[in-house]
């Protein structure tokens, strides 16, 4: 009996140790997939300021253009008559959970960006937009730095799922009329003749009567 309870004791402490080790990886994978998630919605996030300074700066009346100087600007932009709105609202750093940015500014103009305020290490390291090809050396999240250049304003990252649209050169559409050829003075569109009335019956297939007309019983079609 001891020799049995001690069999079970050290199979129970294996299975709590193989439990222990599967919960781990678990919970690690899980871990990277929900800092991947916040990667994406930082990079979303980014975009939206680096946007937003954008139309605030190639919206400003007159010369020279002006940067904001605060992310307040951005919400409510008091240089008009009406008051503009570039962003919807200062967003939350998906890294910190803290609506705190790391401001890029440049004396006497403004903020011309933003970046996060994490000291993590990214985990995304390529297929970065053009615009972003440095974050792939980045040492923390504060190093994507979202910066706005004039004339970018217009210029956006492609959304997942967009579609190509089709070129000018490409294949008419099922149902799409080709244009219309003008004839020339010797051409003429093309008609189906009619055969004349006294070479009907000259046709190798018999004519099958018409409903108005009436046969003869003693005619070649009766049987």
């Amino acid at each position: 009996m001891g020799a049995e309870r001690g069999f079970t004791y050290i199979w129970m402490l294996f299975a709590v140790a193989l439990s222990g080790i599967v919960l781990a990886g678990a919970g690690q994978i899980w871990q990277t997939e929900t800092r991947r998630e916040k990667e994406v919605e930082l990079m979303f996030v980014g975009e939206q300021f680096r946007q937003a300074i954008g139309s605030y700066y190639e919206s400003s009346p007159g010369m020279p253009k002006r940067y904001p100087d605060s992310l307040e600007r951005l919400l409510s932009d008091n240089r008009f008559p009406i008051v503009r709105r570039h962003l919807r609202k200062v967003f939350f750093d998906p890294m910190t959970g803290k609506a705190e940015w790391g401001l890029i500014r440049k004396p006497g103009i403004g903020i011309t960006g933003v970046h996060s305020l994490s000291i993590r290490k990214p985990f995304k390291r390529a297929n970065f937009h053009e615009r972003y090809v440095t974050f792939a050396d980045a040492a923390g999240y504060y190093d994507w730095k979202f910066v706005y250049l004039p004339g970018e304003a217009g210029s956006t990252m492609p959304q997942p799922g967009s579609q190509p649209q089709p070129q000018s050169g490409s294949q008419p559409q099922p149902g799409s009329q080709l244009p219309s050829q003008p004839l020339s003075g010797s051409e003429s569109p093309l008609r189906p003749e009619r055969p004349p009335s006294g070479e009907q019956g000259s046709s190798p297939f018999p004519v099958s009567p018409g409903p108005s007309t009436t046969v003869d019983p003693g005619s070649s079609f009766s049987r």
